[in-house]
């Protein structure tokens, strides 16, 4: 069952994460996401307010628990509801507590050597933090070039206007924050929501070909 979360993610190849610390914006930002089509997104962890605001979620959509970096942290959020946890970092000790969970863990990495530590570790999806930072679009280019077998997320200040581009970079989804929410309404939300999930499946249905 946990491989399914990972493949949701890959299938439907935008990730919103949500980085706020107000439990009942969180919600009212996951409706709307859910309300575009989206079916499985993060939480990041910013206050102990937040594990309410995975219980809630957690009631109509998969969530992920991010910013996850001590097993309290993993624990609240796994009996509030999350299914799967990620890290800003990549630790030996998060995979242990992963296993003993029993719930996928998306490792933070950014170097290539990270990532392919985490590989080497069978980290199902790897996260590139921040992504925009290191070089962009050229830069996940770069790492896939030499190492293809690679399931890399990049994420950190990334665009929706720019996701398309990433994964056309060889990456395997691509992790949408504030560009996805601030500022717009919840129908907004959702309108974006529909727009790049369009635009996303037309670049899928065109690799097809």
């Amino acid at each position: 069952m946990s491989e399914n979360y990972i493949r949701k993610i890959a299938e439907e190849k935008v990730y919103p994460i949500i980085r706020c610390d107000n439990a009942d914006e969180v919600i009212a930002i996951s409706k709307a996401l859910v309300d575009g089509g989206i079916n499985i997104l993060e939480i990041n962890v910013e206050n102990v307010s937040i594990y309410k605001a995975i219980n809630e979620v957690s009631k109509f959509t998969t969530v992920c628990a991010g910013g996850i970096i001590t097993a309290t942290q993993a624990d609240y959020a796994f009996k509030n509801g999350a299914k799967l946890f990620a890290s800003p970092i990549f630790h030996m000790n998060l995979i242990k507590i992963s296993k003993n969970l029993g719930i996928p863990f998306i490792a933070g990495t950014t170097t290539a050597n990270e990532a392919y530590t985490a590989w080497k570790s069978r980290i199902p999806l790897i996260k590139i933090f921040p992504a925009e930072a290191m070089g962009g679009i050229a830069y996940i280019e770069n790492i896939l070039r030499q190492m293809p077998f690679l399931n890399l997320m990049p994420m950190g200040d990334i665009k929706l206007r720019d996701v398309v581009s990433y994964l056309n970079a060889g990456a395997c989804a691509v992790g949408v924050g504030r560009d996805f929410y601030q500022g717009f309404t919840p129908k907004e939300i959702t309108n974006r929501t529909k727009e790049i999930l369009n635009e996303v499946r037309d670049f899928s249905e065109w690799n097809k070909k």
